[in-house]
C-alpha cells in the first residue's frame, strides 16, 4: 500500500526534473507557453503528473502560472537578476565565512582539489559550469545549514534562467578563475573576513557580467 502511494509523487518529480532540464538547456525558451497537451502526449502521462510537476517549478520561480492562460517559462529581468545576486552573494558569502572558521584540514582540502579540477576546465565550457557549480554547493554543505542550501539551490535555478549567463562573456571565466583562487587563499588562511569579502566581490563580478 505504501510503495502505491509513493508511486504518483516519484512520477510528477521525474517530470519535473525532465522539464527542468529542458528549461535550462532552453529548448523551453525563457516566456515561451509550455504546451501541456504536447508534453503529456511526449512523455506517455496523464497531464495531473504534469500539471504537479509545473506546480513544483512555479515554486522553484522556473515557471510562471497565469490565469486562464496555463504555464510559462519564466522570463528573469535585470531587477530580479539583480536581487538573485544580491540574496546569493549574502547567503553564499555567510557560507565562506562558517568554512574560513570551522571547515577541517580534509574539507579544505576537498575544495582545492575541486578549485583545481575547475582550473583545469577552464577551456571546456560546459564542463566549468558544472564543476563551478559543484565547488559552491560543496562549500555551502561544509559550512551546514540545510536551510541556507535550499535556499542557494532554488535562487541558483532562477539565476540559470538568464539568456545572457555570465560566464559566457569573454574572459569571465579567466576572472571567475582568479576570484575564486582569492577565496581559496582566504579560506586557507582562516580569515572568516576575507573570505565573506571575496565571495561578496565574486558575485558582485558576476552580476556586472551578465547584467
Amino acid at each position: 500500500m505504501a510503495a502505491a502511494s509513493l508511486a504518483p509523487r516519484a512520477l510528477y518529480q521525474e517530470v519535473a526534473e525532465l522539464v527542468r532540464q529542458r528549461i535550462f538547456r532552453r529548448e523551453l525558451e525563457p516566456g515561451s507557453w509550455i504546451d501541456e497537451m504536447k508534453l503529456a502526449e511526449e512523455y506517455g502521462i496523464s497531464r495531473t503528473p504534469l500539471r504537479e510537476a509545473l506546480k513544483v517549478l512555479a515554486a522553484e520561480g522556473l515557471v510562471t502560472m497565469k490565469v486562464r492562460r496555463g504555464a510559462y517559462v519564466t522570463e528573469v529581468s535585470e531587477s530580479d537578476l539583480s536581487d538573485v545576486y544580491h540574496l546569493l552573494s549574502l547567503l553564499e558569502s555567510d557560507a565562506a565565512g562558517v568554512v574560513a572558521e570551522r571547515a577541517t584540514a580534509a574539507q579544505l582540502k576537498e575544495l582545492q582539489e575541486l578549485h583545481e579540477e575547475l582550473e583545469a576546465a577552464s577551456g571546456n565550457r560546459d564542463r566549468f559550469f558544472a564543476l563551478n557549480e559543484r565547488f559552491h554547493m560543496r562549500l555551502l554543505e561544509i559550512a551546514g545549514n540545510r536551510w541556507r542550501d535550499q535556499m542557494v539551490a532554488d535562487l541558483r535555478k532562477v539565476m540559470k534562467l538568464n539568456r545572457h549567463n555570465s560566464l559566457l562573456k569573454s574572459g569571465r571565466i579567466q576572472e571567475s578563475l582568479k576570484e575564486h583562487r582569492a577565496i581559496m587563499r582566504a579560506l586557507a588562511k582562516r580569515d572568516r573576513a576575507a573570505a565573506m569579502q571575496k565571495m561578496q566581490e565574486h558575485f558582485s563580478n558576476g552580476l556586472e557580467a551578465a547584467a
